[in-house]
C-alpha cells in the first residue's frame, strides 16, 4: 500500500515540476471552491468525528482543534485563496554571479519533491498543507490522526477533486486513511519516495518521528511560550496583550503559557492582570510571591493555584496560566532558556535597552517586544496558510509557508570549460 502510494507520488510530483504557476495558482483556487461547494459534505463528516470524539472522552482543547463548523470552513477556504495570490518562489533566482574562469553560477529554488505530513485532531492542517504544497510543486502524503478519519476523507476527496478539475495529478495529494500505527512507521521510512517529514502534534509523536524517520524530519509546533513584563511596562498595555496571548485561543501553540513579571512591578501590575483573567474563569499557577499579591488583592471566586515544579514548562493547551516572580531581566531569560520550548517569546518594556537584549539573547523561532505571541501564525506573519511552525534551525525556522516549501539547485553554465 504505501510502496505505491509512494510511487503515485513520486511521479506526480515529476508532474507538478513541470507546471507553470497559473496552472499551480487555478489548482489552489479550485481547492477553496471545492471546500465551499463541499461544505454539507465536510461539516458531516466532521460532525461524527466531534460525536465520536465526545464519546471517547476527548479534552475540550482536542475537540475545539476538531471542531468545523461554517465559519472554520470558510475560514480555511479564504487561507487556501491567500496562497493562490502569493508570490510563486519555485524558479526563483536569489544568488548569481560571475566567477573568475567565466562560469556563471545560480541557486534556483525547486520543489521539494514529496512531502509527508503526519498530524492529530487538526481538520484544518488537511487544506493548509494541501495548498502550501501544490503551489510549491511538491505532492504531499496526509496522516491524519484516527479522531479526524472522517474529516480529512471529505476534505481529501474535494480537494483531490479540484485537481481533477485542472488537469493536475490527482495523486498529489493522497491520504492515509487506515489508523494502524505501523502505517505512520512505514511512512517514516518510505525515503525512497518522501523526501521531508513534517509531524504537527504533541511532544510524543515529535520523539516517534524523530527516533523512527530515514527521512529528514521538521518537528516544532511544541508551545511552551512566554511573557516578561517590567516595571516600565503600561498597565494599559499590559493587561490587553497579557489576556489575548492567554485567552483568545487557549488551545494553540502561540497561546501564553507562563507569565514572568519583575519583582518591582509585581505589586502594582499583577491585581489588575488577575482581575482581567479572572473575567475569562483562568486559572492561574503561581510561585509563592505571586500567589501571595494575588490572594491578598482577590477573592475566594479566583482561580488560584500554587505552582508545582513542572507547571513551569507546560504546554497547558488550556485556560489556565503559569505565573512566577523574578528579579528582573536576567532571571526571566534563565527562566526562559530553561523551560521554554523555542517557539515565541515576548517582552513588555518600555526600556530600549531591555527589549534590545531579549530580542537578542531568547534563542526561539519568533521574538516579539509590546506583542501578543498568538501572532505567530502564517497569515498573521503575512505568508498565507501555513504548514507548520518549526522549532528547529535547519532548513526552516517558525512558520513554515511556500518559501520554506522549496529546496534549491545550482545552476552552472559553461562555454567548453575543463577543470585543471
Amino acid at each position: 500500500m504505501l510502496e505505491a502510494m509512494g510511487q503515485r507520488a513520486k511521479l506526480a510530483a515529476r508532474l507538478l515540476a513541470r507546471t507553470t504557476t497559473a496552472q499551480r495558482n487555478a489548482a489552489v483556487e479550485a481547492m477553496a471552491e471545492e471546500l465551499s461547494l463541499d461544505r454539507e459534505s465536510i461539516l458531516s463528516a466532521n460532525a461524527a468525528d466531534m460525536r465520536l470524539g465526545r464519546e471517547a472522552g476527548l479534552t475540550p482543547a482536542l475537540l475545539d482543534r476538531l471542531l468545523l463548523n461554517e465559519q472554520r470552513l470558510e475560514a480555511i477556504a479564504n487561507d487556501v485563496r491567500t496562497v493562490a495570490v502569493l508570490p510563486d518562489p519555485v524558479g526563483e533566482v536569489f544568488e548569481q554571479g560571475v566567477l573568475p574562469n567565466g562560469l556563471r553560477i545560480e541557486k534556483r529554488r525547486v520543489p521539494l519533491g514529496v512531502v509527508g505530513v503526519i498530524y492529530e485532531a487538526r481538520p484544518n492542517v488537511t487544506a493548509d498543507v494541501a495548498a502550501l504544497c501544490i503551489k510549491a510543486g511538491s505532492a504531499v502524503i496526509l496522516r491524519g490522526g484516527k479522531e479526524i478519519t472522517r474529516s480529512a476523507a471529505a476534505l481529501v476527496q474535494a480537494l483531490r477533486r479540484a485537481l481533477e478539475r485542472v488537469d493536475l495529478p490527482a495523486d498529489a495529494l493522497q491520504l492515509i486513511d487506515n489508523p494502524d500505527r505501523e502505517l505512520v512507521r512505514g511512512l517514516l521510512t518510505l525515503d525512497r519516495y518522501v523526501d521531508m517529514i513534517i509531524p504537527r502534534g504533541g511532544s510524543g509523536l515529535h520523539a516517534f518521528c524523530r527516533q523512527t524517520a530515514t527521512i529528514p524530519v521538521i518537528t516544532g509546533g511544541i508551545g511552551v511560550c512566554h511573557a516578561y513584563v517590567d516595571h516600565t511596562a503600561p498597565l494599559d498595555q499590559v493587561v490587553p496583550i497579557i489576556v489575548n496571548a492567554k485567552v483568545q485561543r487557549p488551545s494553540v501553540c502561540n497561546s501564553l503559557e507562563t507569565l514572568l513579571i519583575e519583582r518591582s512591578a509585581a505589586a502594582k501590575l499583577l491585581p489588575r492582570l488577575g482581575a482581567a483573567l479572572q473575567e475569562h474563569k483562568v486559572e492561574l499557577r503561581c510561585d509563592p510571591e505571586s500567589l501571595a499579591i494575588l490572594r491578598e488583592a482577590g477573592n475566594s471566586e479566583w482561580h488560584l493555584v500554587a505552582a508545582q515544579p513542572d507547571d513551569f514548562g507546560q504546554e497547558f493547551s488550556a485556560l489556565i496560566l503559569a505565573v512566577r516572580v523574578v528579579d528582573g531581566l536576567d532571571q526571566a531569560l534563565e527562566h526562559i532558556d530553561q523551560y521554554g520550548t523555542d517557539h515565541s517569546e515576548t517582552i513588555l518594556s518600555q526600556d530600549p535597552m531591555a527589549i534590545e537584549r531579549f530580542l537578542n539573547e531568547v534563542d526561539s523561532a519568533v521574538v516579539y517586544a509590546n506583542s501578543s505571541t498568538r501572532f505567530t501564525d502564517g497569515s498573521q506573519l503575512g505568508l498565507g496558510a501555513e504548514i507548520a511552525i518549526s522549532t528547529q534551525k535547519l532548513h526552516a525556522r517558525g512558520p513554515m509557508a511556500l518559501r520554506e516549501l522549496t529546496s534549491y539547485k545550482w545552476i552552472v553554465r559553461g562555454a567548453g570549460h575543463v577543470r585543471d
